[in-house]
């Protein structure tokens, strides 16, 4: 009798970790288990109650080692297949998301001194408390006309590996000086499971300025931002990179324990949750662009050549797909947006319409947006609630929508923001488009995707593109599943070409959305004035938003100081 192959494939988010067996054949999602972090994201306080202060967000490595403990055994149970029937590992995460570690792998949090200082954890993605730094490295690559800071549309980010790693040294020069290492989540995740520390090509060059000729940053660049940098990539930031799509190890003998699949299980190298999703969406080579869509959005797109293109995150050699060049973009706050109003300014009578009609309350809110023509509601805003990505990379600039009226309701509101991630979304197309790099198709991942046609076809309508929908609705741990059967290999039943792997395991819906003729004409007009706002609040002619940024955050740290 010969049994079926599988795969795993965890997607470790912002609130949770998402596990999802799927057959290595056919790509068929056979069993998925879902664990929420237990400490969640940490913006206020840590876990013995230590204060943090404005734009932190961390977390605790431990709820990592929860969802592999818990999840790998459970879909196992599920499926009621034999673990040694899994023949290979993917794993995805957030990024730039990065902690510090001893040489073995221990998180300097795990250790007793180190527990009630927030240098000490996992800065998330999202945490932006880094800012300072990113821009001092920004000033100082152009001032000394770095090449590699061109890679980056010119700016860096306080999301990336150096703002905050510098921010630790500047702040805890002691966790710095204790640190043997300082690692992304997804790598630090690999080498649980295998032994190895091993550095994925996308992040590397994403988020801590790698290139595959030129290596990283140099020595000397440092040493000018901070003469106790000088050495930190020797230092600190030591081990290989090595391309997503390729085996990083073999499931190590504590890690089988742990998991419950058998030792010398093939482990792929890891990767960002939207780097490597494309494949789950068929997506493979050029001309189309992938957005992972959640509670931020990241645009991943590929091209046979290297080209720099202003304000974008960057883009690596064999960081999306091997053999081409992955170009990323992206919006720091998109489904986030949704939830900040509905929160905050749902009143009791919308939450009772949507319950009488037995409907979920963004299903109300569509069918209320949707009544309105495009225009009418009189509002325009920047989908900066949490600073811009692309291309403006500037977290320190925030939210804005002008036109209220009296007869303003939140139905409005809530189109408004949809509209304005479609245009940040349009902004980030035309100017790729601008440097040649082509986008003729956009398929959109994640719960929104599906769940949301009205707001796919305010996307289709902005862009004047035809949007398709990835078909999994765990796009990304379906991704990490077929990186698991290229990490397998042909050999074991899984796969040695990409684009075979891709077109068997992966998942593309039929349907598509194409432009409202008339909308797109409408929404031509509107966005304008969306590039108008954009510009006047986001180059510089006014920065009223910093300067209130800047000012609230004086009065919380004085609060806090008391």
């Amino acid at each position: 009798m010969i049994l079926k192959k599988y795969t795993i494939g965890i997607d470790f988010g912002t609130l949770s970790g998402r596990c999802l067996l799927a057959d290595v054949e056919t790509g068929e999602e056979i069993a998925t288990s879902v664990l929420e972090y237990r400490h969640r994201v940490m913006s206020e306080t840590l876990p013995d109650g230590t204060r943090l202060g404005v734009d932190w967000h961390l977390q605790h490595p431990g709820d990592y080692l929860d969802v592999l403990r818990i999840t790998i055994r459970d879909v196992i149970k599920q499926a009621e297949i034999r673990p040694e029937q899994v023949i290979g590992i993917g794993i995805d995460t957030t990024g730039c998301t990065i902690l510090p570690i001893k040489k073995d792998g221990t998180p300097l949090c795990f250790l007793e001194r180190w527990k009630g200082s927030p240098n000490a954890y996992v800065k998330l993605w999202k945490h932006h408390a880094a800012q300072p730094y990113a821009d001092k490295m920004t000033e100082t690559a152009l001032a000394r006309n770095e090449k590699f800071i061109q890679r980056y549309g010119g700016k860096i980010s306080s999301e990336w590996m150096f703002p905050k790693i510098w921010q630790v040294l500047d702040e805890s020069p002691e966790i710095y000086e204790d640190t043997d290492a300082f690692l992304e989540v997804t790598d630090w995740i690999v080498m649980q499971l295998t032994g190895k520390l091993i550095r994925n090509s996308c992040a590397a060059g994403a988020k801590a300025c790698w290139h595959k000729k030129d290596g990283y940053p140099s020595s000397d660049y440092f040493k000018a931002l901070d003469p106790r940098l000088e050495h930190v990539i020797e230092e600190k930031i030591w081990g290989p990179v090595q391309s997503i799509g390729t085996r990083a190890g073999v499931l190590k003998k504590t890690s089988a324990e742990l998991t419950g699949i058998p030792e010398g299980t093939p482990v792929a190298v890891g990767h960002f949750d939207a780097h490597g999703a494309t494949v789950g969406a068929k997506v493979t080579g050029p001309g189309r662009m992938l957005i992972m869509m959640g509670t931020s959005s990241c645009h991943e797109l590929m091209c046979t050549e290297e080209k720099m293109v202003p304000g974008i995150c960057g883009y690596v050699e064999d960081g999306i797909v091997p053999g081409y060049f992955g170009y990323e973009a992206g919006q720091s706050c998109v489904g986030d947006h949704f939830a900040w109003l509905t929160e905050n300014f749902l009143s009791a009578s919308y939450e009772k319409a949507a319950n009488e009609q037995g409907i979920h309350i963004y299903e109300y809110l569509n069918k209320l947006a949707a009544k309105k023509k495009v225009g009418e509601t009189g509002l325009l805003a920047l989908d900066w609630w949490n600073g811009n990505r692309s291309v403006l990379v500037d977290g320190s600039l925030s939210g804005m929508m002008l036109g209220f009226t009296l007869n303003t309701r939140i139905e409005d509101m809530y189109r408004t923001l949809i509209e304005a991630t479609a245009f940040g979304t349009r902004k980030i197309i035309e100017t790729f488009v601008e440097y040649e790099i082509p986008v003729d198709e956009i398929i959109v991942a994640g719960g929104i995707a599906q769940k949301n046609p009205f707001m796919m076809q305010i996307y289709a309508d902005v862009t004047g593109r035809p949007i398709r929908i990835a078909g999994s609705r765990q796009n990304a741990a379906l991704s990490s599943c077929i990186w698991g059967a290229l990490a397998a290999g042909k050999e074991a039943g899984g796969y040695d070409s990409v684009d075979e792997a891709a077109e068997r395991m992966g998942n593309l819906q039929d349907k598509t959305y194409f432009p409202n003729v008339e909308n797109k004409k409408e929404y031509d007009r509107l966005y304008r004035e969306y590039e108008l706002v954009h510009d006047y609040f986001g180059r510089g002619q006014n920065d009223v938003m910093k300067r209130l940024k800047k000012r609230m955050n004086q009065c919380i740290q004085e609060t806090e100081e008391k």
